[in-house]
């Protein structure tokens, strides 16, 4: 008798196993379908927000063929794709991508969203708001997935950002097949180029629409071009020649963080006098250094970090004298408040650190650009 109930129940076993087996596999061959019903539409056909210059390769922010002479360390920066964005516009209620890049590791002081990810805002009411993010495949060079769902199909006004810190190879952006998707209009007005360290390019954003030259655009209209060069931004002589060439409205210079006290006595000025025999009445903004809050303790950091800031003030003051016009300052005594709260890692302003950032440098930037503050 236990052995037939055995057997009954063993039947009974198998029958629920295929049983669930069989439901599993519909489940799996309708989200197949589901999935299948994506229109994907890649970047070439939408429009590319915050292109430096024109570039062979679509993702790059400087074509390295034609700069062949700027240093190797630069070169490797000025591929990464940190601060270029994707503009359209579409009435799916969701929202796709597929996205492949070089693969980087991400480094230990930001996410893998900020490093190899995507970063979706909406403009609601007026003004960019934040929709969702693409997360990347760790040890994967490319990602399928669904940055938002649920929403109504009403038209949306869409600006997707690439990753920060790795070189982004492809992308499209899908939508729900038989939804609208077009091109959207260019987003800003002017355009200003930012010069500066791993913190312009975005270290360390939590996501890259969180970057202080995108949160300033977002907020401002003005777009401000990322030239970021984690590690890199030294002011070299072929550098500088680069800079002075692209055709922009004004330059901002944030690049003291990687220079030293040395450095900036030495090519400072040839910057400036460049930017300037070049652009004869663009504004210059120079900026001085975050205070790295490891200094406080690390004494040789904090007299590093000291005499960088002195010698850019005299060296601006310097060249003021001389009767270079519309040239500005801006001191970075409050940049990240004084609460020593605002980095990552003693160095690298995290969310609450560039919100702060923002909040000293973005009124200067306005009255000096001449626009208004939204």
């Amino acid at each position: 008798m236990n052995r037939k109930n055995d057997n009954i129940r063993y039947i009974k076993y198998t029958l629920t196993f295929f049983g669930v087996g069989i439901v599993m596999s519909l489940f799996t061959f309708c989200m197949a379908q589901q999935r299948a019903k994506i229109a994907h539409t890649p970047v070439v056909d939408l429009t590319l927000v915050g292109k430096i210059t024109p570039t062979e390769k679509l993702f790059h922010r400087v074509d390295t063929n034609v700069f062949d002479d700027i240093p190797d360390a630069v070169k490797k920066r000025v591929v990464q794709s940190g601060g270029l964005a994707v503009a359209f516009k579409t009435n799916s209620p969701a929202i796709y991508a597929k996205w492949c890049t070089a693969n980087t590791i991400a480094s230990a002081t930001m996410t893998a969203v900020a490093y190899r990810g995507l970063d979706l805002y909406i403009k609601r009411n007026g003004r960019w708001q934040y929709a969702g993010i693409a997360r990347p495949r760790d040890g994967q060079e490319c990602a399928t997935t669904t940055i938002v769902r649920g929403m109504d199909n009403a038209e949306k006004e869409c600006l997707l950002y690439l990753p920060l810190y790795d070189e982004t190879t492809r992308l499209e952006v899908g939508v729900d097949e038989g939804s609208t998707m077009e091109a959207g209009a260019y987003p800003f007005q002017k355009r200003v180029l930012i010069y500066g360290s791993s913190i312009a390019q975005g270290a360390s954003a939590s996501r890259s629409g969180l970057a202080y030259p995108a949160r300033l655009a977002r907020e401002t209209g003005v777009d401000f071009l990322n030239l970021g060069m984690g590690g890199s931004a030294k002011m070299e002589k072929p550098v500088v020649d680069m800079i002075a060439s692209f055709d922009v409205d004004a330059f901002v210079l944030d690049c003291v963080p990687n220079s030293s006290p040395t450095i900036v006595s030495q090519r400072a000025a040839y910057m400036v006098e460049t930017i300037r025999k070049k652009h004869p009445n663009a504004p210059i903004i120079v900026m001085q250094s975050v205070i790295r809050e490891r200094g406080y303790f690390n004494l040789a950091s904090g007299e590093r970090v000291k005499h960088q800031n002195e010698n850019i003030k005299k060296e601006v003051d310097k060249l003021l004298q001389k009767g270079v016009t519309n040239l500005h300052f801006i001191s970075a005594d409050d940049f990240l408040g004084h609460d020593h709260e605002g980095t990552v890692d003693g160095t690298h302003p995290n969310d609450l650190g560039f919100d702060r950032m923002i909040q000293v440098i973005k009124p200067k930037l306005t009255e000096i650009l001449g626009v208004a503050l939204n």
